[in-house]
C-alpha cells in the first residue's frame, strides 16, 4: 500500500498533482457575511428601531404591537410556503424519472470498459471501523486494478494510523496523509485527496458506510448514458440499524423521506439538490472546474448541490442504496446534526451575498426553492420554539395575551398550520416509512414532535457556533461503531 505526504500547498508542483480550479472568495463560507450583507442588515435594523424611537419620542409611527403582528405574520407565511412545498415535493416523488438499472443492463458494460474510479475515503479517529472498512471497500464488484481508493488521514491521527498499520489492505490502496495547514474540514481533506485522483469519476465514501458492490458500475453507466451537464449523480443512502431505540427510528425516517421522496421530487422538478455527504458520484474534470468542495463550509455538500445548479449543471438521483450507522446516542446525534444546520446557515448567507446573481444564474423556480430547501426550512427550526410556547399560551389562556400579535385571520391560518401541518409532516414520514419498508416505524412518527424539538436545540447549538469566529469552521467529530451489527435485528 502506497503512503502519500502531501506537502504544503506551496510545494506542490504541476506533475505531483492536478490543478483545481480555485473557489472563489465570494463563494467560500470563511467569512460569515459579505459587505452587501453586513449594509443590509445594519440598513434593515436602522428601518425597524428608528420608527420604534420615532414612535417613543412622538407617538408617531407603527406601534410595537403593529411590530409584532407584521413578524407573526411573515414567519406564518413562511411555514405555510415550506409545509406546502415539502408536500408538493414528496407526492410528487412517484413521478421522477430516477436512474434504474437492473443486472442485464450491467453485464452490457464489460470489465475492460470500465474506467478508472477513485474512492476519497475521509478518515478521523475511526481505527475501530477500519478493518470492516477496508473489506468492503476490497469486496466492491469492480475490478480492482481500475480502482483507486485513497484514505485519507490527519497528519496527527495516531489512532486511525497505528490501526492501519496492522492490516494489509490491497494495492489499490493508498494512504494520503493530511497535513495541518488550513481548517480541519473532511471537505479541505477530500480537496487534499481530489489533488491525488487519477480516476475518470470519484465518488466519497465515509467510515460506517456499506455501499451496494455493484454502485460504481451503476454510476459509471449512468454517466455513460447521461448528457455531459449531469456532472453527479447521487446514490440513496438510509441506516442499517433503525431498530437501536426510538431516536434511530425517527432518524431512518427522516432519511427515507428525504432520498425516497423529497429528493426524488426535486429531481423531477430539475430543482438544485443538496447533496449527501456521502455516495455522491462525480465526473472528476467537472468537479476540478467548479472548484471542488469549500474547506469552510461544514455541510461541503449542500453546498457544491447549489454552485453545481448555479453553473447550470445537473444532479441525478440513482436508485443504489449506501447504508449507514444511525446515530442512536442523544449527545453525539446533538453534535452531529448542529454540524449540519450550521452548514445549512453557512451555505444559505454564501448563496445570499448577491441574490440578484444568484437569481440570475438558478432561474425564478430554482431560486425560490432554494429557500424553501436551505433557507427557509431551517430558519423554522431556530422559531418552532417560540410558537410552540405561544400556543401553550393560548390553550392555557386563551386569546387573552395573544391577540395583540394575532389578528384573527393570522391566528386561524397559524393554528391550521401547526395542527394541519404537523399532522401532515408526520404523515410524510410515514410514507417514507412505507418506502423503505420500515413498516414497524409508522408508530413512532406519532411521537416525530419530540424530535423536532430535538432539531431546535441543535439549530441553537448550531447559531451559538456560527456567531462565534472560534467554533464557526469547527467540524464536531460523528462518532461512529457505537452499535454492533449482531445485536441489529
Amino acid at each position: 500500500m502506497t503512503i502519500i505526504h502531501i506537502p504544503m500547498r506551496g510545494q506542490v508542483t504541476a506533475s505531483e498533482s492536478t490543478e483545481t480550479a480555485t473557489l472563489p472568495d465570494e463563494l467560500s463560507a470563511r467569512r460569515l457575511l459579505g459587505t452587501t450583507q453586513t449594509v443590509g442588515m445594519a440598513l434593515t435594523a436602522l428601518a425597524v428601531v428608528a420608527p420604534l424611537a420615532l414612535r417613543a419620542a412622538t407617538g408617531l409611527g407603527p406601534s410595537l404591537a403593529w411590530w409584532g403582528q407584521a413578524a407573526v405574520a411573515v414567519v406564518t407565511v413562511i411555514y405555510v410556503a415550506v409545509i406546502g412545498f415539502k408536500l408538493a415535493l414528496v407526492f410528487g416523488a412517484g413521478g421522477a424519472p430516477v436512474l434504474r438499472f437492473e443486472d442485464e443492463d450491467l453485464t452490457a458494460l464489460p470489465d475492460e470498459a470500465l474506467p478508472l474510479y477513485t474512492l476519497l475515503v475521509p478518515l478521523h479517529r475511526e481505527g475501530a471501523v477500519l478493518p470492516t472498512l477496508l473489506k468492503r471497500l476490497s469486496d466492491l464488484d469492480y475490478p480492482a486494478e481500475k480502482l483507486q481508493v485513497l484514505l485519507l488521514i490527519e497528519q496527527d491521527d495516531d489512532e486511525t494510523l497505528g490501526a492501519l498499520a496492522k492490516l494489509d489492505p490491497g494495492p489499490q490502496f493508498e494512504t494520503v496523509i493530511i497535513p495541518p495547514e488550513g481548517p480541519r474540514t473532511k471537505p479541505k481533506a477530500c480537496n487534499v485527496g481530489l489533488r491525488r485522483a487519477r480516476g475518470e469519476f470519484c465518488v466519497i465514501y465515509d467510515a460506517e458506510d456499506r455501499p451496494d458492490r455493484d454502485q460504481l458500475r451503476k454510476a459509471v453507466l449512468a454517466f455513460r448514458t447521461l448528457p455531459d451537464r449531469v456532472v453527479c449523480v447521487q446514490a440513496e443512502l438510509q441506516y442499517w440499524n433503525p431498530w437501536t431505540n426510538w431516536l434511530t427510528r425517527c432518524f431512518a425516517a427522516e432519511y427515507a423521506t428525504n432520498f425516497s421522496l423529497s429528493l426524488r421530487g426535486l429531481d423531477r422538478h430539475r430543482l438544485a439538490i443538496p447533496l449527501g455527504g456521502t455516495s455522491n458520484h462525480f465526473r472528476t474534470d467537472a468537479l476540478r472546474r467548479l472548484g471542488a468542495w469549500d474547506p469552510y463550509n461544514v455541510t461541503e455538500d449542500a453546498d457544491l448541490g447549489i454552485r453545481i445548479a448555479r453553473r447550470g449543471w445537473d444532479v441525478r438521483m440513482m436508485v443504489s442504496v449506501t447504508e449507514e450507522e444511525a446515530n442512536s446516542k442523544l449527545g453525539n446525534w446533538i453534535r452531529q446534526r448542529s454540524r449540519w444546520i450550521k452548514g445549512y446557515y453557512q451555505t444559505w448567507l454564501v448563496h445570499m451575498r448577491n441574490p440578484w446573481r444568484l437569481w440570475r444564474e438558478l432561474g425564478t423556480k430554482r431560486f425560490l426553492a432554494f429557500h424553501l430547501t436551505v433557507g427557509f426550512s431551517t430558519f423554522t427550526t431556530l422559531v418552532n420554539p417560540v410558537f410552540w410556547a405561544l400556543t401553550v399560551l393560548y390553550l392555557t389562556t386563551g386569546t387573552k395575551y395573544l391577540a395583540v400579535l394575532f389578528p384573527a385571520a393570522v391566528l386561524y391560518l397559524g393554528m391550521a398550520t401547526m395542527v394541519i401541518g404537523n399532522l401532515l409532516m408526520c404523515y410524510c414520514l410515514m410514507t417514507g416509512c412505507m418506502e423503505r419498508g420500515l413498516h414497524r416505524g409508522v408508530r413512532a412518527m406519532l411521537s416525530v414532535p419530540l424530535y423536532w424539538g430535538l432539531m431546535s436545540v441543535a439549530s441553537f447549538k448550531a447559531m451559538g457556533q456560527l456567531i462565534r469566529p472560534s467554533r464557526r469552521h469547527y467540524w464536531e467529530l460523528t462518532e461512529h461503531g457505537l452499535v454492533e451489527e449482531e445485536s441489529v435485528s
